[in-house]
């Protein structure tokens, strides 16, 4: 079974521990959707932060309204993808985006993707399967059915709405009022962008 989900890289902060943001390995890899926990909540949306100078420390309405304020949201991450028959695991390279994981659907049309470097994942076309390797044809790799791809990308909206969903409920425990509601909308335009909710749709109905 080939498992696709959307992940962001954890960057390390070397700050006191904060209670509403779960802490975890540098450069560890944290899959986003509905199933969240509070605290990998906070620590995605503090790692979405750091971009803009603004620590843990300064508490989640600072971040909220720093995150809103921004034009464009930026965060290291993309797919892993993984076969549980083989063991198989891919994670995206250095200085790739999660705002970029819908550009995998170029792939089902013989379009070329860049996953990152260092380790720099690369696409394989074998017959009518793409063959997902970690790091330039060598290392593990992932074989998935172009006739699959499609829906597997479904998946991986569906996981993003789920996660939306609770980062909403997340901001009304975590007392953002009416900061919630903004927050998401800012969020959801880099994970969600309207035209890539319509495209993904489309194709999966194809």
């Amino acid at each position: 079974m080939i498992i696709a989900k959307a992940v962001f890289e954890v960057e390390p902060w070397d700050g006191p521990a904060v209670p509403w943001a779960a802490r975890a390995d540098p450069w560890s890899w944290v899959a986003l959707d509905a199933a969240c926990t509070d605290g990998q909540i906070g620590l995605f949306l503090a790692v979405l932060a750091s971009r803009f100078d603004v620590s843990p420390q300064d508490g989640p309405a600072r971040i909220a309204d720093a995150l809103v304020a921004e034009e464009m949201l930026l965060v290291n991450g993309g797919l892993r993808v993984a076969d549980t028959a083989t063991g198989s695991v891919v994670v995206p390279g250095c200085c790739a985006g999660l705002e970029s994981w819908h550009e995998w659907a170029d792939l089902a049309a013989g379009r070329a993707v860049w996953l990152g470097h260092d380790p720099e994942p690369t696409v394989e076309a074998i017959g009518d399967d793409l063959r997902i390797w970690q790091n330039r044809g060598s290392g593990d790799h992932v074989d998935i059915p172009r006739a699959v791809l499609p829906s597997l990308l479904l998946g991986v909206r569906r996981d993003l709405v789920g996660f939306l969903g609770a980062l909403a409920l997340w901001g009304v425990r975590a007392g953002l009022g009416e900061r919630t509601a903004a927050l998401v909308e800012a969020v959801g335009a880099m994970l969600l962008p309207v035209d890539v909710r319509d495209s993904l749709t489309s194709s999966g109905r194809a």
